[in-house]
């Protein structure tokens, strides 16, 4: 070892802990492929999961210490200088150490929330301590514990690790200080690369399987995590993940693919148009217009809902759909929350980049349903029982037409406060009270009621329900509960002075989980949406619908005739076989599903791939399909980034309908 140390000069511990970082990688590596161990074999991924996952690590490694190495092959020597190097080469040793070993050990608990290594869903996280930390406390004891003492033991190890590696250093002549430092810094780039091609070394390029987990597994935790918040620091189009296409062929797709009459678009549909798909709607219910609500389940997926062919654990659900208007092939547009009030308050399909919740642009002038009602003298609301400015809910609203926020510092006395604020129950009570009060000043009201009991770590009243498992914190139990708060409150509502003039919407915003080996795994997208309310009558809708298609259609229902850009379908009118779609957004993989169950994928940097969907069984089979569908897919896969680009999906200075 010592004359390992002599030879390596100042790059010495620079060699000794890259071989401990690599060390550490492999065995963690090891560990998730073991515990993943069917879902490896299926994908025929051993091999490839750890040579591609050694390229991963090297270049991690040479990210990691490239321009220690310069400065140390450069600096080092007893001098003033080369002490500071020394001192700083340990502190950085040490902080290497940690996150690694930390973002290892975190893995597991993520995986098993979201299916994948940790990604930008860590980082968004991470803005919101005092949520986050309520919810790790609550229900996550022994995962903090763990973290909590590799930390400890990394730091410690860490520290003790640098001091050995840099005592009694060897200096090199400075005669040969350029040429190692040359030489040194091209194998950290060379490293980094891990290509002589145009792009360096990324996720894409390692990729093998169908299945996401399996590709994440060739990656380390601290790499994955560190592309997540390169890609946020310059958030991209869809252009930048799926093949091009002009966007002529855009826009006369997507405008093709709407349930409305030409004549009944505002402009032309050129490049060149503000808005192509802004359009005058009319409504089909054509009396006094009515109150808007939506009531959004926070990850109440179909696979709770016994009338969707799920578990028995939503009976007031399915009561609804015995006397509501209950779609029964609705699938969500994405896998998080702020995707789901994307798609009920805007209309605006999903893309590979946040939500426009998230996005800097999109804080003011875009388009919402409550841009629009506040336009029409509408009262306009967002109720929810935790904090609003959680994942930027407060600044996109307020930005955008909803000029009340019911969060919970409104809220007098709830009865039971969780992790993520009031329990459903007190949400429920506090929307009665307020549409009350609002139906007493004869004030028509829109509002966005959006539930939180059904989050981990699944905090709600004792002695509510009969629990459906053991412990209490489960996702079926909370499920339960949740549909038990919304059932007192449809009690409520049809007795209330506001009943008659609203119509109601009940829908999730997604589903628990979006996991599995598919990379748009449709079944975990198939979530239950309910229109009920005063005059609405029972109805089973087993047409495609996506929940794009809601806005549309609640705006129908109430009576607002109005000029907009929504691309979604009014379901008050007959849809086209051949128009009934759904269009579902996993990470950066936008699928599009037919009436008949053909599904396109698009993934970054592939071709599109086509299946069959078979939903009693729940997998996809390749099928190749026609191209005029494939094209259609294609267009609004690209659609929303181009909108959103170019200003198409801003808000209007009059919602007034032409009568050209």
């Amino acid at each position: 070892m010592q004359r390992l140390k002599v030879k390596l000069g100042p790059i010495y511990p620079i060699v000794i802990t890259s071989l401990v970082i690599l060390l550490i990688f492999t065995v963690s590596r090891l560990g998730l492929s073991i515990w993943q161990f069917d879902r490896v074999s299926e994908a025929d991924g051993w091999l490839r999961v750890f040579s591609s996952g050694l390229r991963i690590d090297i270049a991690s490694i040479s990210y990691l210490f490239v321009l220690p190495a310069l400065l140390m092959s450069l600096l080092s020597g007893k001098h003033l200088m080369g002490r500071i190097c020394i001192w700083g080469l340990r502190g950085w040793i040490t902080f290497g150490l940690w996150l690694i070993v930390y973002m290892e050990v975190v893995t597991p608990a993520f995986i098993i929330e979201y299916d994948l290594r940790p990604n930008r869903l860590f980082i968004e996280y991470l803005i919101y301590p005092k949520e986050v930390l309520a919810m790790l406390w609550g229900g996550y004891k022994i995962e903090l514990l763990i973290g909590l003492l590799a930390s400890i033991t990394a730091l410690t190890l860490g520290w003790k690790l640098s001091c050995r590696v840099t005592q009694g250093l060897t200096v090199t002549q400075w005669k040969w200080r350029p040429l190692v430092a040359l030489v040194v810094v091209a194998i950290g780039v060379m490293g980094a690369r891990s290509t002589l091609g145009h792009r360096p070394l990324n996720p894409a390029m390692v990729a093998f399987s169908s299945d996401p987990l399996i590709n994440d597994l060739t990656l380390n935790s601290s790499y994955s995590l560190m592309f997540a918040i390169k890609q946020m620091a310059s958030e991209q189009s869809a252009e930048d993940f799926y093949p091009r296409i002009g966007p002529d062929t855009i826009i006369s797709e997507v405008r093709d693919s709407m349930n409305i009459e030409q004549s009944a678009f505002v402009t032309e549909g050129k490049v060149t148009d503000a808005k192509p798909t802004l359009a005058n709607h009319r409504a089909t219910y054509q009396g006094k217009p009515k109150n808007i609500v939506i009531l959004l389940l926070e990850s109440h997926g179909a696979r709770y809902v016994k009338s969707l062919g799920g578990q028995d654990l939503s009976p007031n659900l399915d009561k609804l759909y015995q006397q509501g208007w209950g779609f029964e092939r609705i699938y969500a547009s994405g896998t998080r929350s702020v995707r789901g009030i994307e798609a009920v308050t805007t209309g605006f399909s999903p893309t590979p980049a946040r939500s426009v919740v998230k996005l800097g642009k999109s804080q003011t002038n875009f388009f919402s349903i409550a841009d629009l009602l506040k336009e029409k003298q509408y009262h306009t609301q967002f109720i929810y029982g935790g904090e609003s400015h959680f994942d930027n809910m407060k600044s996109f609203f307020l930005g955008n037409g909803f000029a009340d926020m019911q969060d919970l510092a409104t809220f007098k006395s709830p009865a039971f406060i969780g992790s993520w604020g009031a329990c459903d129950e007190d949400l429920y009570d506090k929307a009665d009270q307020q549409f009350t009060a609002l139906s007493a000043q004869h004030k028509p009201f829109f509002s966005l009621v959006f539930s939180s009991s059904n989050h981990s770590p699944y905090d709600f009243p004792d002695d509510k329900i009969t629990l459906f498992n053991e412990p209490k914190q489960t996702v079926e139990n909370a499920v339960k509960y949740a549909d038990y708060a919304l059932g007192k409150f449809v009690e409520k509502a049809k007795n209330s002075t506001y009943w008659n003039n609203t119509v109601f919407v009940v829908v999730a915003d997604h589903d628990n989980r979006a996991g599995g080996a598919l990379n748009v795994p449709i079944g975990h997208f198939k979530i239950p949406a309910v229109i009920f309310g005063g005059g609405i009558e029972h109805r089973a809708d087993n047409r495609l619908v996506s929940q794009l298609d809601l806005l549309p259609t609640l705006l129908s229902l109430a009576g607002i005739d109005s000029q907009n850009p929504i691309i979604g379908h009014d379901l008050t009118q007959q849809v086209p076989i051949e128009k009934q779609r759904a269009m579902m957004q996993r990470g950066q993989d936008f699928a599009w599903m037919t009436e008949d169950n053909q599904v396109v994928v698009f993934s970054p940097g592939k071709a599109a791939s086509s299946y069959l969907y078979d939903p009693e069984l729940d997998l996809l089979s390749e099928k190749p399909i026609q191209q005029s569908i494939i094209r259609r897919a294609h267009a609004n896969a690209m659609w929303g980034s181009l909108a959103f680009k170019n200003d198409y999906y801003t808000a209007q200075k009059s919602y007034l309908i032409s009568h050209q």
